[in-house]
């Protein structure tokens, strides 16, 4: 297993309907997997030689390495 512990990523659902959405490496960026969150719902996701970034759509926890932060998105 190449992938270091700071690759991965923990986001916790703070309210129903959180996107979690996975974007591939290369020239053109594109969304390559999707998933939704309920309240309460924890997903662990990991950076890999197909994903460069991560977005979240709503209200969620995010655990890195780096720290904790919560996004703000508004509906």
């Amino acid at each position: 297993m190449s992938q270091s512990q700071s690759d991965v990523v923990m986001i916790k659902a703070i309210e129903d309907g959180v996107n979690v959405i996975g974007l591939t490496r290369g020239s053109d960026t594109r969304f390559h997997h999707s998933e939704k969150l309920d309240k309460g719902e924890v997903m662990i996701a990991q950076f890999t030689e197909h994903t460069s970034a991560i977005k979240v759509r709503g209200k969620a926890k995010i655990i890195t390495s780096f720290g904790e932060t919560e996004s703000d998105y508004k509906k």
